[in-house]
């Protein structure tokens, strides 16, 4: 069985866990290998070790990397006034939960033109600052060809967002539904939204201690529904073995 609580910087060997950690790569396989809305099965191949996760098909070619999508920002130095009012337990349970399976995510891997991929604009772009739910939010636009701060990256990739048809597909594919509101068509922030106009960062401690609630919240339901989406479909104590952690 997939386990929820498995940090995956365990067995990344201190090195970066979205590229290191064997039992995250695994556990991506598993989870993403699957029908796509067309009724099309989509599979990720990791025989080669030079990619990360692959698929080639008449779907065409994809190659994915790994991304953890929740923010601690326990590591800036300009916020470090604000996460030092937090014990050192809280801020080790904030990173913690980020390394979970629900707190990672995968998005297309190879460049375009040499420009930024997903992973990278969500670092860099000023008016994200790596976080999901503004990524999300960028996301959802793109189906209805509305304006973000990431469209013009999103757009690069769009044959990989046409595989799950719209933002519905999109976010049930990768089951992200606890990140989204009831209507299925606007995203539940982890801080007030004022459309991308100001600073994506939590400014004082009280925004902050609210950011890091939101955003436990939304790890630990998203393992939930992991758990819940894998548990009849690893029948046989074979298969539990299969994609458990890695030694």
């Amino acid at each position: 069985m997939i386990d929820i609580t498995f940090d995956f910087r365990t067995d990344a060997k201190g090195k970066d866990p979205d590229s290191h950690s064997p039992t995250l790569r695994k556990y991506h396989q598993f989870l993403w290998s699957k029908t796509l809305p067309s009724g099309r099965f989509f599979s990720l191949d990791t025989s080669d070790s030079k990619r990360y996760l692959s698929h080639r098909s008449e779907l065409g070619e994809f190659l994915l990397t790994s991304d953890s999508v929740i923010h601690t920002y326990t590591k800036w130095k300009r916020l470090e006034s604000i996460t030092g009012q937090f014990l050192e337990s809280e801020k080790e349970e904030f990173v913690r939960t980020a390394y979970t399976i629900g707190g990672m995510l995968v998005f297309p891997g190879n460049r375009v033109n040499g420009m930024n991929t997903i992973n990278g604009e969500r670092g860099f772009n000023s008016r994200i600052c790596d976080r999901i739910d503004l990524t999300l939010e960028c996301i959802r636009r793109h189906y209805v060809q509305r304006d973000s701060p990431m469209a013009p990256t999103l757009n690069r990739y769009s044959d990989f967002f046409s595989l799950f048809g719209d933002f519905h597909g999109y976010v049930d594919y990768f089951l992200l539904q606890d990140l989204v509101e009831e209507d299925g068509a606007s995203i539940k922030f982890l801080m007030p939204f004022d459309d991308f106009q100001t600073s994506p960062v939590p400014s004082d401690v009280s925004s902050y201690a609210e950011y890091r609630i939101r955003c436990l919240d939304f790890v630990m339901a998203r393992n939930r529904r992991i758990a819940d989406w894998v548990r009849p479909r690893i029948p046989t104590e074979s298969a539990n073995d299969s994609f458990g952690p890695s030694n």
